[in-house]
């Protein structure tokens, strides 16, 4: 996918966005709660957790569209509202922020002006979000998936080198998701930055650069997914002649498959073949599985 434009030099501070105690209250109710982490220029970083974790709060901070109680959220160290080029941020946090009566097209025009964008770059940002063919149509008759794309064209009209988007695969089919994908990864290379929040943890899996989960508002972790998934209790896949004995030794943690072939939670392998050489068992299969990004999520998140 060609996004038009080389993008312009990363800066070379190595954080561009960053949340540092960042505290948000409505009345009793506690949504951000101390939360810090970094997003480092040209990476695309995933915001995850639960509903009600706080993200959506999170991004309409770093936006200067909600005040934080305490703490701050900055972009090139500084609060949104102070950045000298505010077209340097892109977002798209909602696919209802349209008049229903008015085109795609006309939608982009009205936009471009209020921000002083050069009218050619509509029909540029309708290419690449593949909505040329349903530019002159009314938005009230778009799918969600459309809508979608619409929210990302206009995010993209000041071509920004900072993208904020909140569950952007959301009302897209199975095509509309891998073009996301495909969008975000090509969107990333040569210094862009995009800060992500998605439920869709098998996509984001596939793209994501580092991972920082929340929950409750508090930061459970932030790491690169490979770090991440690695951390979690994946399973050990252990093959021996002599599994019965085996299985009675490991407890009941230890879940039987076919062909002496047993899986085993809560020991790492080294631990397995450990046990396993101590008892004189006859091991032909010793794997460690590596958890996916949801089982990581998951463990993370009942924690």
């Amino acid at each position: 996918m060609d996004l038009l434009r080389p993008p312009r030099p990363a800066l070379e501070s190595v954080v561009v966005l960053a949340a540092d105690g960042l505290t948000k209250r409505y009345g009793k109710v506690l949504a951000v709660d101390d939360l810090s982490f970094r997003v480092r220029p040209g990476t695309l970083t995933a915001f995850l957790g639960p509903n009600g974790a706080g993200k959506t709060t999170t991004l309409r901070i770093f936006l200067g569209l909600v005040h934080a109680t305490s703490g701050a959220a900055t972009i090139d160290g500084k609060p949104y509202r102070e950045l000298e080029d505010p077209a340097r941020v892109g977002a798209v946090l909602e696919a209802t922020g349209f008049y229903p009566g008015r085109s795609g097209r006309n939608h982009l025009r009205a936009v471009a002006a209020a921000a002083d964008v050069p009218v050619g770059r509509i029909d540029e940002v309708l290419g690449v979000v593949g909505l040329e063919a349903a530019a002159d149509r009314r938005v009230g008759g778009y799918s969600l998936g459309m809508r979608q794309r619409l929210g990302i064209a206009t995010a993209l009209l000041g071509e920004p080198e900072i993208l904020i988007l909140d569950e952007p695969a959301n009302g897209l089919d199975p095509d509309g998701i891998h073009w996301i994908r495909e969008f975000m990864r090509d969107y990333v290379r040569g210094g862009r930055t995009i800060l992500v929040s998605s439920h869709v943890l098998a996509e984001v899996a596939q793209v994501a650069d580092e991972v920082v989960i929340i929950d409750k508002g508090r930061l459970v972790a932030q790491a690169p997914v490979a770090e991440l998934t690695a951390r979690a209790s994946g399973a050990v896949r252990v093959r021996s002649p002599q599994a019965d004995r085996l299985r009675e030794l490991l407890g009941p943690e230890t879940v039987a498959e076919s062909d002496g072939v047993l899986l085993v939670r809560g020991r790492s392998a080294a631990e397995v073949g450990e046990l396993a050489a101590g008892n004189g068992i006859v091991l032909h299969e010793l794997v460690q599985e590596t958890a996916t990004l949801e089982e990581a999520f998951l463990e993370l998140t009942r924690e």
